[in-house]
């Protein structure tokens, strides 16, 4: 089976490519994957694995703000990674990853993502790190605690310098699923 990798911006992809991805993600979600988490998906970089049957493998990067020891970051999220499901456990996941790294690596402070149990095993082994600390975000009435959310958040290594837990990340607000 051949597949090919190919990167994108959002602008770059055809309405075609943007369903495609669509119908991947909501099929490797098994229906969980909303009009939101789509949405925090769009004005970024895309990596897409395409193999015999049709797009196999998707996920983006998106630029998000993030407040550390005073200083506001610039963040390659990592958002709507998935693996069409007859394709999984073929590579696939660590091709998308390998793509959306090298972005984060070239234009970004540092790297985040919010995973799920499956997801964690494969970001665990690239060195994604699960950020020990606390973690906030900014909403239109101010600061809130993600309590929810903390040991789910990923981090790549910074090249902004190391991030210190006794400090909180401090996220931009969006709608939806803040991280």
């Amino acid at each position: 089976m051949t597949t090919r990798l190919r990167t994108a911006h959002t602008a770059d992809l055809t309405p075609a490519e943007l369903h495609a991805a669509r119908a991947l993600l909501d099929a490797a979600f098994a229906g969980h994957f909303d009009d939101h988490d789509w949405e925090h998906g769009l004005g970024g970089i895309h990596a897409l694995v395409h193999d015999d049957a049709g797009l196999a493998a998707h996920g983006s990067v998106v630029m998000r703000r993030m407040r550390h020891r005073g200083r506001w970051l610039r963040v390659g999220y990592v958002e709507a990674v998935g693996v069409r499901p007859d394709a999984r456990r073929s590579g696939h996941g660590g091709r998308v990853m390998g793509a959306l790294e090298r972005v984060v690596d070239r234009a970004y402070d540092l790297g985040a993502l919010s995973a799920s149990e499956d997801g964690a095993r494969l970001y665990g082994t690239r060195g994604w790190q699960v950020w020990p600390g606390r973690i906030s975000a900014l909403s239109p009435d101010g600061p809130v605690h993600l309590r929810d959310e903390e040991g789910d958040l990923h981090v790549w290594p910074a090249l902004a310098g190391p991030l210190d837990p006794a400090h909180e990340l401090l996220f931009d607000w969006r709608d939806g699923d803040v991280l």
